[in-house]
């Protein structure tokens, strides 16, 4: 996980997104969390649901592409993963480094990009409905 090693990587990663200028290959998994623990240590208003969603429509828009019922911005994955993150960034001290709270994140449950399938079913998950808003998982309730 070298590409998130310091802080200030993280720093220029968010930033590489809020302007739109991260290219599309390097939105990966752990960039996604990287982005979420940095919103919620540095920029509260980003860390709710309509700020998060409309950075990630804004990159999406800059990627080309679309933000339809099947592809682009998912609201129940970025709310999921969102609380994820804020668990485990609540679970350490608050001047720990990003970069180890990143780290810990992605070496949990939460490491692999399949982790919300042990608490949706890959059909509700992946419905109108889950991409454009709020659903409770169907098959187990979420840990935090």
């Amino acid at each position: 996980m070298t590409e998130f090693s310091s802080d200030e990587a993280i720093e220029r990663l968010a930033a590489r997104v809020l302007d739109t200028s991260l290219p599309y290959a390097e939105w990966s998994h752990a960039a996604h969390f990287a982005m979420a623990l940095w919103c919620i240590r540095h920029r509260a208003d980003l860390a709710e649901p309509d700020g998060l969603r409309e950075v990630i429509l804004r990159l999406n828009d800059a990627h080309g592409t679309p933000n339809t019922d099947s592809s682009g911005y998912h609201h129940t994955i970025t709310i999921a993963s969102l609380a994820a993150a804020r668990a485990v960034h609540d679970a350490h001290d608050s001047g720990e480094a990003l970069p180890n709270v990143l780290a810990a994140l992605l070496s949990g449950p939460y490491g692999k990009s399949d982790w919300i399938l042990e608490y949706w079913t890959r059909d509700w998950l992946f419905s109108v409905e889950a991409r454009r808003g709020w659903v409770a998982p169907d098959k187990a309730l979420l840990p935090f």
